[in-house]
């Protein structure tokens, strides 16, 4: 071995580890650059579409979690209400927006449960389309009457309308929310399992309809209790049952319809829900699922919605995926008992 080969190698093996140094830097630079790029969102506004009108329940829901996002991640969280075919407008906007994370829905029961049993076509897939956040809150319907009316008709409780309802099919009339909503099927159950008939009509959101309800245009309708409640309270609106399994705390002296009306297994309740485009980043999804859940956990918005009326949740994307799952396949069932279909 000659007196040179020992610096030739040794300065090899040197060059070696630096080599290898330098290769694990640029993997490991590599491997970051993903998780740092996703962590630069938001860097603009973000766009919540609420497929109603302004004042209903969905939009309450997501103007209330909006600021505390807006707060989280220092970028305004921005309310576009676009109402139309029972959620499914301001949906499909949603469904066909880039995955950025920049335009997310707060889709609902009947966007996301209900329509693609209820409609012949629709724009977009409930389930292909989207990739679901985070279950904001579950809200039970109230049945409710213009009060007026009903002190004018005689019409005191749930029997009562039944027996009204039965000898003067078609007089007395339904507003909802629009086709396909839980408000509109939460009526259509009522009108399969009581056998009575009456003329519905849908609205571009939950707030119209009960403008014209309290202005008495109207004669009934099966709200999400948060819009109602303030009518209720004022006298306004008189409520005959919540559509729930059980009783809501916030009323808690009306009864269920199952208990008003005998009718056994009677359950329409509504939630409501954010997602984001197919295809948004796991990471975007994850992160706003946890502030959601965040904020839905502080005394002061947990106490609002419940004062509301409304169940706040903010579960994983998973589980909320399971409850869509699970939602679609009853209200499959509801729809076509029902007989209830929209072109």
């Amino acid at each position: 071995m000659s007196l040179q080969s020992t610096p030739r190698r040794a300065l090899m093996r040197a060059m070696t580890r630096t080599l290898g140094i330098a290769t694990l830097t640029s993997i490991s630079a590599l491997l970051t650059l993903p998780s740092f790029a996703q962590s630069t969102w938001p860097t603009k506004p973000v766009k919540i579409v609420v497929p109603f009108a302004a004042g209903g329940t969905t939009d309450i829901l997501a103007r209330a979690i909006a600021p505390e996002l807006s707060k989280a991640f220092g970028q305004a969280f921005i309310i576009e209400n676009r109402g139309g075919a029972g959620g499914n407008i301001g949906s499909d906007v949603v469904a066909k927006s880039p995955a950025d994370g920049y335009t997310l829905l707060m889709g609902t029961v009947g966007t996301h449960g209900i329509n693609q049993s209820l409609y012949s076509k629709m724009p977009f897939d409930p389930i292909k389309d989207f990739a679901p956040i985070t279950l904001v809150a579950g809200v039970p319907n109230v049945m409710v009457m213009n009060a007026e009316k009903a002190r004018m008709l005689g019409i005191n409780n749930v029997s009562d309308f039944i027996k009204y309802a039965k000898a003067h099919p078609g007089k007395l009339n339904m507003a909802s929310s629009g086709n396909g909503t839980s408000i509109h099927m939460a009526g259509e159950l009522f009108k399969s399992m009581t056998g009575t008939f009456m003329v519905h009509f849908p609205y571009r959101g939950s707030s119209p309809a009960l403008l014209d309800l309290v202005a008495g245009n109207t004669d009934v309708m099966f709200d999400n209790l948060p819009s109602s409640l303030q009518h209720i309270k004022s006298g306004k609106l008189k409520a005959f049952a919540v559509t729930s399994s059980q009783r809501s705390a916030v009323l808690p002296d009306v009864p269920t319809v199952e208990e008003a009306a005998k009718l056994k297994g009677f359950e329409a309740s509504s939630w409501f829900g954010l997602l984001a485009p197919a295809g948004t980043s796991p990471d975007i999804i994850h992160r706003i699922q946890v502030e959601v859940a965040k904020s839905l956990n502080t005394p002061a918005i947990k106490e609002k919605l419940l004062l509301q009326g409304a169940i706040p949740s903010g579960n994983t994307p998973q589980e909320f995926a399971k409850l869509i799952e699970a939602e679609t396949n009853k209200w499959a069932k509801v729809v076509k008992a029902s007989g209830a279909t929209v072109d």
